[in-house]
């Protein structure tokens, strides 16, 4: 699945031409390596997110083959760590963390 989809999938980012936007910038990297939005993700992969003062660090868990319902979505990426922000984080709700 390509990375701008798989942020789209898991509600990382909720619109895929953001998602596009900000992996295109340059500030996404999928194990440590600056990639593009048709980068192919991997089960094990690590995802770093870095967009103004935020700041994610994902491991993959899960690569649907299409979309996912909103209580799996949890289920798709593990948080490992966050910088610049005090919330708590839950991917199935409907909030989007690059509003």
């Amino acid at each position: 699945m390509r990375l701008d989809k798989f942020l789209k999938v898991s509600r990382i980012i909720k619109r895929r031409p953001i998602a596009k936007l900000v992996v295109d910038g340059g500030k996404v990297k999928l194990d440590g390596k600056v990639v593009k939005a048709a980068a192919e993700v991997k089960v094990g992969q690590i995802l770093e997110i870095e967009y103004y003062n935020k700041y994610f660090k994902f491991e993959i868990l899960q690569v649907p083959l299409g979309n996912v319902s909103k209580d799996k979505t949890s289920d798709l990426v593990k948080l490992i760590e966050t910088k610049g922000l005090n919330i708590e984080i839950n991917l199935d709700k409907d909030e989007d963390f690059f509003e």
